[in-house]
Formats: C-alpha cells, sequence, structure tokens
C-alpha cells in the first residue's frame, strides 16, 4: 500500500495605463515566488476541490475543527455535514444532499461510520472525484458497520456503551447507542488531552442501532479514488479491520500509529495532509 490560488485582485488593481509591463512584473516576481507561485499559477488553471466532512457516531461536525482551520488557510471551501446518526440509507440521502448545493468537484471525507455513509452518499456522483476514510468503515453491498468492527478481534466499543430509546417519527421507538461519559476518554479519545474528551463525551452525538446495523447497498469506493488514514491505537474499529478494508478498497493507505479513534481531533496535521493528497491528486 501507499504510505495545496488565485491571481490577487490587489494587483490588477495596480495595472493601469501609466504601469508599463517591467513594472507589472517586477510587482508580480516580488509577491508571488518559489513554490507560491506555482501553486498561484496552478490554482488558475483549475479550481480546488470543495472538501466535504462528514463525522461518525458519538462524534459532530466540530470533531473536524483543527482540520476545517488547516484547509482553510489553504484556501479550500470547506462543508462539515452534520450528520443525522439515524440509519445508514437516511443518513446516506441527506450527505447526498448536501453535496448537492455544492458546485463543481468534491472530495468527500467520512470519519468512523461516517464512511459508511459517504460510500453510499457518493455512488453515481461524478462530482465526486475522492473518497477519504478517517479510521472508517469502508463497507461493500451487504456489509454494516457492527459486522465490520466485529471482523477482527480489538474493539472494546460494546462494554462502554449506554442504551436509550428515542421515538420514531413513524410512531413505536427505535434505541441509540451513547458512549458513558467515564469511559469515553480511554476508548474513543485516548490520545486527546483530558478537557477536550471531557467536552467531547458530554456533546457527542448519539447513533441509532440502526444506522449500525443496516447493510449498505452501495460501494462507491469500487469506482471513485480512495484513500484511508488508519487509526493504530484504535478500539472502536480495529486498525486490523481498517486495513483490511483499505487494501480490499485499493486505498491509498497511511498509518498514524498512536492515534486513537478520534484521530481528527488529536492528529488534525495528518489528517489534512491525506486530504490534501486527495486534492492534488484529483486535479
Amino acid at each position: 500500500m501507499h504510505s495545496p490560488s488565485r491571481t490577487r485582485p490587489a494587483l490588477r488593481t495596480l495595472v493601469t495605463t501609466a504601469l508599463v509591463p517591467v513594472v507589472v512584473g517586477a510587482l508580480a516576481a516580488a509577491t508571488l515566488t518559489g513554490p507560491a507561485a506555482a501553486s498561484e499559477s496552478a490554482g488558475t488553471a483549475e479550481a480546488k476541490p470543495t472538501v466535504v466532512l462528514v463525522h461518525g457516531a458519538f462524534a459532530d461536525a466540530s470533531s473536524w475543527s483543527g482540520v476545517v482551520s488547516r484547509l482553510q488557510r489553504d484556501g479550500y471551501t470547506v462543508v462539515a455535514a452534520a450528520n443525522p446518526l439515524r440509519g445508514l440509507a437516511d443518513d446516506a440521502a441527506y450527505v447526498r444532499s448536501v453535496l448537492d448545493t455544492v458546485t463543481g468537484p468534491v472530495v468527500l471525507v467520512g470519519h468512523s461510520y461516517g464512511g459508511s455513509v459517504i460510500s453510499q452518499a457518493a455512488a453515481g456522483d461524478p462530482d465526486v472525484k475522492a473518497l477519504v476514510y478517517i479510521a472508517a468503515f469502508i463497507p461493500d453491498v451487504g456489509e454494516s458497520a457492527s459486522e465490520l468492527a466485529g471482523k477482527f478481534p480489538g474493539s472494546t466499543l460494546a462494554e462502554t456503551l449506554s442504551t436509550s430509546s428515542y421515538p420514531l417519527p413513524g410512531g413505536g421507538t427505535g434505541t441509540e447507542l451513547t458512549i458513558k461519559q467515564d469511559k469515553f476518554r480511554k476508548q474513543f479519545a485516548a490520545d486527546v488531552p483530558a478537557p477536550t474528551a471531557a467536552i467531547m463525551a458530554a456533546t457527542q452525538r448519539p447513533v441509532s442501532t440502526f444506522a449500525l446495523e443496516e447493510k449498505a447497498t452501495k460501494a462507491a469506493w469500487k469506482d471513485i479514488r480512495s484513500y484511508a488514514l488508519i487509526a493504530g491505537k484504535d478500539y472502536n474499529i480495529p486498525p486490523k479491520a481498517q486495513q483490511w478494508m483499505a487494501e480490499r478498497a485499493d486505498a491509498r493507505t497511511v498509518t498514524v500509529k498512536g492515534a486513537s479513534h478520534a484521530v481528527s481531533v488529536s492528529e488534525p496535521a495528518a489528517v489534512t495532509d491525506l486530504i490534501r493528497r486527495a486534492t492534488r491528486d484529483v486535479r
């Protein structure tokens, strides 16, 4: 496996009939030099893709904050979608509706159960140019997140969970899962500072058992270039399962050996680097 632009408006305003070409050239040279100039020039030829981020279970869109800030500094448009976490087909339909609001090419990124969602949502969408899986499920048709989590030993998630009921829109009740707050850091975010992990535990989004058990009906990674980051100290999705899924998807893969499942929080630079690689490749 395999271990970012635009011409500055200020320059345009300086170009008047009183400015001879040599002055314009000097200004450009003073402003755009070295690798930055090459990047700016490349950006004028083709726009950067929009990066759409999809969080997984027991998290929310703020889990991407460190990644978002880095990508925005690079000039990318970023959308961090609010994954409903209610059911795979419904969650994928929601993410597809988010994709429909984006103009131009997209790099679609999923963490954890968000990997299942992006695999379903991107199928048949010609604007999605790359899929990036961050400590994520990469299911084939007929597979569920729960099934894949148990394919290899190493997950200790089940013993940390609390269950509760919630009302279903059509009547009746569903069951949802959260990680017990006193066990959250060790299970989900062992390499995240304790105060941050405590906030994550308090603000975690519950996931329905149906979402984790619903089988995939599409597998976009079969047709779209894929990338995967393996979290080496993940106690939710065993690293061996992550590696196996990445290999099956022929994903360009990197491993962050000491990373917990919350790698987008603990190692945002590594996550951003892989997303940058995907955006460069599709451009």
